[in-house]
């Protein structure tokens, strides 16, 4: 079997297709997210912080170096760790969000409870068993 071939086979798989399809839509459901994030829930975090941006939290590791006229030599480097929270909250999100479906899909798929043999059936099976030895 040629290489073409068995990509076509790997590709026709329904398991694959399936995939791309979850990559695409996870995408497009992660930057519905990080749209609610950023639109909604941290401005009111903020709100609720007496204003803080969470974008703009950061820890100046060193000062910007800046020469006699005011000009800036070196910028400040900074730890922006604001944004990290940001998209923190983002990935809590997206998982609690994803832990609810596959709740929901579970239980919806569970399997049916199996039906307990019948004493009859159960008789005949010994009967059958026992004249095989």
């Amino acid at each position: 079997m040629g290489m073409i071939s068995e990509f076509k086979e790997f590709i026709s798989r329904g398991n694959v297709v399936d995939l791309a399809v979850g990559v695409v839509i996870g995408a497009a459901f992660g930057k519905i997210v990080s749209s609610l994030v950023d639109g909604i829930v941290m401005p009111l975090v903020g709100l609720a912080t007496g204003g803080v941006k969470f974008g703009d939290l950061a820890v100046t590791l060193r000062e910007a170096q800046v020469d006699a006229a005011g000009a800036e030599i070196t910028p400040a480097l900074l730890l922006n760790y604001g944004a990290f929270l940001q998209t923190l909250i983002d990935f809590l999100i997206i998982a609690f969000a994803i832990f609810v479906f596959l709740k929901a899909y579970n239980r919806v798929r569970a399997p049916a409870p199996v039906a307990a043999t019948p004493e009859d059936i159960l008789l005949l099976r010994e009967i059958r068993d026992s004249l095989k030895k």
